[in-house]
């Protein structure tokens, strides 16, 4: 890491269903708003910003921030499937630690559609073709929703591996409802039982529809600064990005034959033993973690792609409650994709917002103790994994 880069200050908005929603200018701008109030710094100090959706006609990042302010200054917009806050989040990082900048927005928003994730186009060869064809070699065609046949098949794998009861998907729903409930900005949060979610209808594989994130609306952002600004200016500086990584598809994506792989299960592994070797942490220092949870299915893979608990331990991570308040690592206290809703372009922005709450010690009731490092996780198909580790400071 060159520059220390720090997170001045956090906004979100609280996520909502389509037939809800603002639309997605209103949206950004007010989680945009919220975070420059939060830093303590006027729009006029941004320097560059990065603006991350997936559904919306391009430029629709100008749209969102010329209604806080037009300023003149680079606007990117960026589109990376549902790690796309995370990789604006990435690209203002680097701009921050490479010197090029000492005043980063991050943005992003998300005005979805009722229903499952659909190709938005059908003229041209779809991006997920190559993933496509290994999908239909492992598992065959199916008519369920694309993502659901992708997680369904990856949690299918995984039970079938290890000799797992699927049942146990279940009770990370039940899981992220009950966290859910303390987060003001969740979209579900009443509670429910491992009964009700097994009894849902069933979408692909292991999974019922309680086990799938829903359609979301809403957006989160962050101002990014370096120390030197924050010190000059008189900006908190009480966390650090410790470090970051990205990874995309490796070669065994396509090799391995591994529903576990199609879904970034590798990615994800790669990324994460990035960050600890580059903090010189390991996870055993982790307490807190918000990580993508877009099925049930892809939570458990993830608690062992991040190293939360050895490969194939899941299943008894889960039975000792070590993935919640009171055991080792409590994972999504916000309540996750599942419970707090899955905008695709905000999640990233919106699972910094909540780690940055939790190392100020302003989650409220989320709030885990004695937080001093908190890890961050977020996907998208096609494929890209970013993590990331802030850290307490000063």
């Amino acid at each position: 890491m060159g520059v220390k880069t720090l997170v001045a200050g956090v906004g979100m908005i609280p996520f909502t269903t389509p037939r809800t929603s603002e639309t997605y200018d209103v949206m950004g701008e007010r989680a945009v708003r919220a975070a420059l109030a939060d830093a303590g710094v006027d729009y006029s100090a941004i320097q560059q910003a990065y603006a991350g959706y997936v559904y919306g006609d391009s430029t629709s990042g100008q749209a969102a921030l010329y209604r806080v302010g037009v300023t003149g200054i680079p606007v990117v917009n960026v589109n990376n499937n549902c790690s796309t806050g995370s990789s604006a989040l990435f690209l203002a990082r680097q701009a921050i630690e490479h010197g090029v900048a000492d005043v980063v927005l991050a943005v992003g928003f998300e005005q979805m559609q009722r229903g499952a994730l659909t190709m938005s186009y059908t003229d041209r060869p779809s991006p997920f073709d190559s993933f496509g064809a290994v999908v239909d070699s492992v598992q065959g065609a199916s008519d369920a929703p694309f993502a659901a046949q992708y997680f369904g098949g990856a949690g299918r794998e995984y039970a079938e591996k290890y000799g797992m009861d699927p049942a146990v998907f279940a009770q990370i729903a039940v899981k992220a409802r009950k966290h859910a409930a303390n987060n003001p900005y969740a979209v579900f949060r009443d509670p429910v039982t491992v009964e009700q979610v097994l009894a849902a209808p069933q979408i692909y594989g292991p999974l019922t529809r309680l086990q799938c994130c829903p359609p979301t609306c809403g957006a989160a952002a962050a101002v990014l600064v370096s120390e030197e600004y924050a010190r000059k200016h008189g900006l908190r500086g009480d966390v650090a990005i410790a470090a970051q990584a990205m990874t995309t598809d490796g070669a065994a994506t396509f090799d391995s034959g591994s529903m576990m792989n199609i879904v970034g299960a590798d990615m994800a592994r790669s990324a994460a033993q990035q960050v600890y070797e580059r903090a010189g942490i390991g996870p055993e220092d982790i307490r807190v973690v918000e990580l993508h949870d877009c099925f049930t299915t892809n939570e458990l893979l993830t608690y062992e792609a991040l190293g939360l608990t050895p490969q194939g331990t899941a299943e008894k991570f889960i039975a000792d409650g070590d993935n919640t308040y009171g055991g080792r690592v409590v994972t999504n206290p916000s309540g996750g994709l599942l419970s707090k809703g899955h905008p695709l372009g905000a999640t990233g922005l919106a699972q910094c917002a909540e780690l940055v709450w939790q190392l100020r010690g302003q989650a409220e009731q989320r709030q885990v103790d004695g937080v001093q490092v908190a890890l961050q996780h977020n996907i998208g198909l096609g494929g890209a994994a970013v993590v990331t580790l802030y850290q307490k400071v000063g």
